[in-house]
This record gives C-alpha cells, sequence and structure tokens, in this order.
C-alpha cells in the first residue's frame, strides 16, 4: 500500500460492523497495520489504518499532513444506484408488427397464417382509407383497414427455419385449428390453475424470520444489489416464512445475480435447520456453483459439498451418508441428486438451476424430488410478456431485467476468420491481464485449432478443453483457467452454461453460422460479466458463401448488444423456448400452429376465464365505417415501419386517456396532425367502444348511424328502454335475430359541419349501451 510507504495515517469509513471488521482482519492478513475501533476520538498513528463504522461517499487526502480518510467503495468500487422509474415486470415483449418486413409471415385472427403485402392507400366512394394487403393460399388476399390491427399478429414460432403452411380464405381448416387449441390450452389453463390451488392449500414449513447471521451474510456481498434483485430476495423469503409450498421461478439474463438469490435463500433454510439441494444441469456448472457458495460461506457453520462425476465413487458414498445423517446443510449436485441411493434427513429447498435443460426421465424424478419442500427455479431463458400475463397468479414468478451496476454492453463483430484479427485480439486481452475463451466445436480437430492459435501467441499458456475428456482431467483444467492459470481456454460448446469467471472478456467463436441463435447468445452471455468491456467475435471460414439463414442470425446476434435486451425481434426464438419450456412440448406444437402471439392471447383468456375475471365470450369481430377520411398521409410519416407501428398502437386505443395521449405524441413526433389522422384515432377508439356494447357493425352516413348488434349480445334487455329514453325520438330499435338501433344525428351537429362533432355524438351514444351490458349490471348490483 503507497499510504503505508510514505507514512501516512489511514482512517477508512465502512458501511457495516461486520464489513469493517472483516476488513481489518483482511488487511493484517497482508501485513498492514489494522484495527477497527468504534472510539471516534483514538488517534490514529503513521503507518496505521483505522477502520470505523459510517457512511462516506467518497474519500479525500491532506497530503501536507500526511492524513487520509477512504470510504470502503474506494476500495470495492462505487455504489451507484441508477434513478429510475420502476415499473411493474410484465414480461419480455415479443417482436411486434412494427417490425414486420414485406414478404413476413402474419397470422390475422379470422383468416389465418398469411404474407404482408405492404399498406394500401384505397378510395371508396370519395373516402380515402389505408388497408393492409394480406396474402393468403390459392391467389387470396384480405385487405384489412386499418382499425382492424388488432387481429393481426406476426407470425412466430421457436423454429424460424421452417416456413408455415398457408390457410385459405373461406375455407374450414383455420377455424378447425383453432378450436383445437383452445380445447387444449383450456385443459392446460385448469391444470396450471388446479395446480396452483393445490400447492396454496398444502401445508410446508413456515421459516422463521431473518436472523442476526442472515443480515451478517448478505451485507458480505460485495457489490450493489439491483432493484429486481432486491423485490426478487424479498418475495423468495416472503414465500419461505409463509405456511404455503414455495414454487418460484427466478427469471433473468445471464450474470444478473440469480445465484446470489439461491445463496440467501439456502442460508435462511440452513438457519432453520434445513437441508439444501441444488440441482444444476452439467459437471462444470456445479464446480462454480460450490466455489461461489464455498466462497461465500466460509466464515459461517454451513457445509457445503458437492455430487457429481467429479467426486470419487468413495467421496460420493461419504456425501451419501452425510446427508442421509443430517449432517451436511447443502448439497450441488447434477442428475446424480435423482438417483436412488440419495436420501435427505430434513430436506427443506430445493433449488433447480435451467430445469429445462434435464431430460424427461429427471424432470419427473425432480417432481417426485419436490413433495413438499419449497422449490426455487433458476432460468436464463427469457418469458416474453405476453406469456408472463397469463402466469399471473399461476405461477410465482421474480424477473431481473436491470442490469447490474457498472455492466457494460458486449462490442459484438462478424468476420470472416482472419488469423491477424484473432492473434490482435487475444493479445489486447492478455494484455490487461484478463482470458479469452477461444470456441471450436468438432472434437476431431481441436488439438490442431490449438495448436494454430499457440502459433499466433506463443507467450500465453493455451490449452483446450472437451466434453469427452477424462473428467479427472478436464476438472483439473477448469480449476487451472478459473485461477487464471490458462490464458486462453480452446473448447467445444461445452462452456455454454455455467462457466461465470469475470475475467474472461473476449470470445472467438469459430464457425458462428453454424449455431443456432440461442447457443450463440448463451455462449457470448460466458463474457462481459463485471465492469470492463467485452468482446466477442463471430467468425466464418472464408471465401464461405452464407446460407440466408445463418446471415439473418449473425446478424440479429450483433444488432442484439443490448444488456438484458430480451426485447429484441432476435429474442424471439430464444423466448418462444421459454414458453415452451414451461408449458411443455405438445404446447409448443399448438404454438407452433397458430402462432405464438394468438396462442398466448388465448391462453391468457382461458386463465382469467377460470379465475372468474371475465365470462367467456363467442368470437365476435366488430367492423365500423364511416363517410370520413381516415388514414396516415404518407406526408405526415414517410417511414412505413413507423407508420405500421402508429397503425398497430392506434388500433389498440381503449379509453379517452389513451386517445390524448396518443394525439400529443403524434404532434410531438411528427408535428401538427392533419384532420384525417385525428379522425383516424377517434374512429378506432369508438370500434373498442362498440365492440364493449356487442356491436358487430356500425354504418354512420347522410345524417344517421346504425348499430347492428351481435345476435348472443349479452345486454340486460330489461334496461333497452331506459337506453333508448336517453335520446327520445332520436333512436329507433329494429327487433330481430340480431337487432339494430338507428340513431338520428342532432340538428346540432350536423349545422356545425364538424366531424369531430358527430364522432363525439357516436361516442356518446356507445358509452350509454356499454352500461347496459350483464356483467357490468351484475358488478353494480354486488357493490
Amino acid at each position: 500500500m503507497n499510504y503505508k510507504k510514505q507514512d501516512y495515517r489511514v482512517v477508512l469509513v465502512a458501511n457495516s460492523h461486520t464489513r469493517a471488521n472483516r476488513l481489518a482482519e483482511d488487511l493484517r492478513e497482508e501485513g498492514i497495520a489494522a484495527f477497527y475501533s468504534e472510539n471516534a476520538d483514538r488517534i490514529v498513528q503513521p503507518k496505521e489504518v483505522m477502520i470505523v463504522y459510517g457512511n462516506l461517499r467518497k474519500g479525500f487526502e491532506y497530503p501536507t499532513i500526511k492524513f487520509v480518510i477512504m470510504s470502503d467503495s474506494d476500495i470495492f468500487g462505487a455504489e451507484r444506484k441508477k434513478k429510475r422509474h420502476h415499473s411493474d415486470y410484465k414480461g419480455s415483449n415479443i417482436g411486434g408488427i412494427n417490425e414486420l418486413s414485406f414478404g413476413d409471415y402474419i397470422v390475422h385472427e379470422n383468416y389465418g397464417i398469411g404474407i404482408y403485402r405492404g399498406i394500401e392507400k384505397i378510395e371508396q366512394k370519395d373516402v380515402i382509407k389505408d388497408f393492409i394487403k394480406l396474402e393468403y393460399a390459392a391467389d387470396g388476399v384480405v385487405y384489412v383497414p386499418a382499425t382492424g390491427l388488432h387481429a393481426l399478429q406476426k407470425y412466430a414460432s421457436a423454429d424460424t427455419e421452417k416456413k408455415p403452411k398457408l390457410n385459405k380464405i373461406g375455407g374450414q381448416e383455420w377455424r378447425n385449428t383453432k378450436n383445437r387449441v383452445r380445447t387444449s390450452v383450456r385443459n392446460i389453463a385448469k391444470e396450471l390453475v388446479n395446480l396452483y390451488a393445490l400447492r396454496q392449500q398444502t401445508e410446508g414449513h413456515a421459516f422463521c424470520q431473518d436472523t442476526v447471521w442472515q443480515q451478517e451474510f448478505e451485507e458480505l456481498f460485495p457489490y450493489t444489489e439491483t432493484d429486481d434483485q432486491l423485490q426478487a430476495i424479498e418475495d423468495t423469503k416472503k414465500d419461505m416464512e409463509s405456511s404455503k409450498i414455495m414454487d418460484r421461478l427466478i427469471c433473468g439474463d445471464v450474470g444478473y445475480g440469480k445465484t446470489e438469490i439461491a445463496l440467501r435463500a439456502a442460508f435462511k433454510a440452513v438457519s432453520d435447520g434445513m437441508q439444501v439441494a441444488i440441482l444444476v444441469p452439467t459437471t462444470i456448472l456445479a464446480q462454480q456453483h460450490f466455489n461461489t457458495f464455498y466462497s461465500r460461506l466460509m466464515d459461517f457453520p454451513v457445509s457445503v459439498d458437492m455430487l457429481c462425476r467429479f467426486r470419487t465413487k468413495q467421496e460420493q458414498d461419504k456425501i451419501i451418508t452425510k446427508l442421509r445423517k443430517g449432517q451436511l446443510d447443502i448439497v450441488i449436485g447434477t442428475h446424480r441428486l435423482l438417483s436412488k441411493d440419495v436420501a435427505f434427513k430434513n430436506l427443506g429447498l430445493l433449488v433447480i438451476d435451467e430445469e429445462q435443460r434435464f431430460g424427461v426421465a429427471h424432470k419427473e424424478k425432480i417432481k417426485q424430488m419436490r413433495g413438499n419442500v419449497d422449490v426455487l427455479t433458476l432460468t436464463a431463458t427469457p418469458i416474453p410478456r405476453t406469456l408472463h400475463m397469463s402466469m399471473i397468479g399461476i405461477r410465482d414468478m421474480s424477473v431481473l431485467e436491470e442490469p447490474p451496476v457498472d455492466r457494460l454492453p458486449i462490442q459484438t463483430f462478424v468476420m470472416e476468420q482472419n488469423d491477424e484479427i484473432i492473434r490482435e485480439a487475444i493479445q489486447r486481452e492478455l494484455a490487461r491481464n484478463g482470458q479469452v475463451f477461444y470456441v471450436h466445436n468438432r472434437v476431431l480437430d481441436i488439438a490442431e485449432v490449438t495448436r494454430r492459435v499457440q502459433e499466433m501467441c506463443p507467450d500465453a499458456n493455451i490449452t483446450f478443453a472437451h466434453g469427452q475428456m477424462n473428467e479427472r482431467q478436464l476438472e483439473k483444467i477448469m480449476f487451472e483457467f478459473i485461477n487464471g492459470e490458462i490464458d486462453v481456454l480452446v473448447s467445444t460448446t461445452i462452456i455454454e452454461t455455467g462457466m461465470d469467471i469475470s475475467n474472461v472478456n473476449t470470445i472467438i467463436i469459430d464457425n458462428a453460422d453454424k449455431m443456432g441463435l440461442s447457443q450463440l447468445y448463451q455462449l457470448r452471455g460466458r463474457v462481459g460479466r463485471s465492469s470492463r468491456t467485452a468482446y466477442a467475435f463471430l467468425m466464418y471460414q472464408r471465401n464461405r458463401v452464407l446460407k440466408e439463414v445463418a446471415e439473418k442470425r449473425l446478424e440479429a446476434i450483433r444488432e442484439f448488444t443490448d444488456l438484458g435486451s430480451g426485447v429484441k425481434i432476435s429474442m424471439r426464438d430464444l423466448e418462444i423456448r421459454g414458453a415452451g419450456n414451461l408449458l411443455g412440448a405438445e404446447q409448443s406444437g399448438h404454438m407452433e400452429a397458430i402462432g405464438y402471439d394468438l396462442y398466448c392471447k388465448m391462453l391468457n383468456e382461458a386463465v382469467r376465464n377460470l379465475k372468474g375475471e371475465i365470462q367467456e365470450e363467442e368470437e365476435f369481430d366488430t367492423t365500423v365505417e364511416f363517410d370520413m377520411d381516415a388514414y396516415i398521409p404518407a406526408t405526415y410519416i414517410k417511414n412505413e415501419m413507423q407508420k405500421l407501428d402508429m397503425y398497430k398502437r392506434i388500433a389498440s386505443i381503449e379509453s379517452e386517456k389513451e386517445l390524448e395521449e396518443m394525439q400529443e405524441e403524434l404532434t410531438d413526433r411528427f408535428g401538427d396532425m392533419p384532420a384525417c389522422v385525428n379522425w383516424l384515432l377517434n374512429i378506432s377508439y369508438i370500434r373498442f367502444l362498440a365492440h364493449q356494447g356487442y356491436v358487430e357493425k356500425l354504418i354512420c352516413k347522410n345524417g344517421f348511424f346504425v348499430l347492428r348488434m351481435y345476435e348472443k349480445a349479452r345486454l340486460d334487455v330489461g334496461r333497452i328502454p331506459e337506453f333508448m329514453s336517453h335520446f327520445a325520438k332520436q333512436m329507433q330499435m329494429t327487433p330481430g335475430k340480431a337487432p339494430s338501433f338507428t340513431y338520428q344525428i342532432s340538428q346540432r351537429v350536423l349545422q356545425k359541419k364538424n366531424k369531430l362533432d358527430i364522432l363525439d355524438e357516436v361516442k356518446n351514444v356507445l358509452n350509454e349501451l356499454v352500461a347496459i351490458r350483464l356483467e357490468d349490471h351484475k358488478k353494480k348490483g354486488e357493490s
């Protein structure tokens, strides 16, 4: 320490008593005269370090009197809390309609799977409107009005390379497919709701409140927790302290602090005299978790061990005996933990990391192991927003979407294989005392590739690793790499999950065009786990013509550099995989059949119906026709993607407030609104109101408008005369199987010749109609 050499007197301010004591011990071990004191009047001598408890953001120095005051953040790094508006997480957003390109597959709820063929402006009876052109099988074409975009989604499935079959217009095939999926969705929704209710009713172990040790243990966490992390920790503890059985899913991007949540939950369980099992899919991940748990728990009376192929038969038998006798608190293991000979004396918490990577047989054993035990599941696969919405209330879920403090995006380069760039990238990383992953996914010539890389960088310590190696040899290499003895590790994709080494900040991936998007994403996530800038080089063979699919994939991963940016279109296959993992393989097939977004919409409706939040309704569509221009002129919004995005958002206006917000946003972004855009916004809101009031068709022209009702409209028939009485002689009803109402617009409004006044009058009538819906009447009676 420079200050010691210069005979300085040092005061170090720590933000917790535990950390202050620990710092004093650590500094003494380094041969520095350090002590912790609660006496602020104690005079510090030259070459001494006094550690006191307090809060100080940044230290300062008096060179003339050789005196310095430091804060612990000067040593561990500043605890920068971002000020941000923290909204409740609703999941990642699947790529929206605004990401549609000409020729993309789309799903229309009524017509099925078709192809997007752009926006066309059509004039009908002197009225101009924009339509979305969709192409179907057998040369079928559908023009969807811009106000009908709510029924349109971009087609998405887990297999991005497989082209979906186009539907025929007017055929029964789409209707049959939808009905088949709806039945299946209802069944799985019922299963999920019942399972959740059962878990809520079953009594489990109620863990005690946090102990003093728990606080001390948590204070030793060397980083600043993110808001999401703190919320997840709080929710997990609440679950554990209740008598209900915990079944919580922690979902967060690679390196977003899921392990710390598991650590704190495990410590809580052990403090209450219970055992903890941590189940992981790979041996390397088991080793990593073991290292983390061991180093964090070494100063506490908590025993931790690991059960996997890295242990000899003798060692494994010893661990199993300890578990049975209750002499081991925490065990971390692979599927070896699921063997028949493994039994616990008092298992209280099961932590499952990346459950979807276990096979079917293992999953069955996990189910049996769960029993009445609290379960915490960790996953790095993003859970899509639409699915997350459906799962609220049937699955307890915590999502970490906020990147850790100081985390930087990974700089990603896609290029031809180039030895000069490889050499420079490795040397640059080694110059800043870092380490490098070089991924080559062929065991056959991995030794040859390693020799080639060694020739490029003769001073570096380079070795290779792959899954076919002897366990002991693999363990030795991994240990050496984790301990920084190896500079460059040439390996197959075995490093894809679980290798968490903050010192590795450059990854070079050979033949990246042959890998799937999710695999590339997981591999790239192995770097960039500290405050340093990380680099990823995705390389393909020289003079090789890339397949279109591979090119798109590499382009997507290059663009996709934002932190935790599961919202990007390139995450689509990962998210859909996340959905499949959560709901099972059969459901993945149904998602394939009708497109991902529509599937989630159906699931959401089925769950809400079962929970009594909404009535199950027959499907009907609402169309509205006004004799006024309602479109976005090309002179107002020139970019077609932006225009499409706006149309989609306008089509989803559901309140006066949303209507006003949209008007403000358009004016702010694109300038004063042309009248036809304002009319479009109002007509879109009118379509929503009409649908709420069970109107199948609304036609407004020549001073009248007609409301043609849906034949199964759930209206309070006894209140129809009351509804009509609001409008005296202006309203007439035509009875029938599907009745209709005809309304004469007041002369006062017509004389003004202001079309917005006409639209306001239509809204007024529809609001009165919505008020006589059966469910609304019931709610009023109940309250």
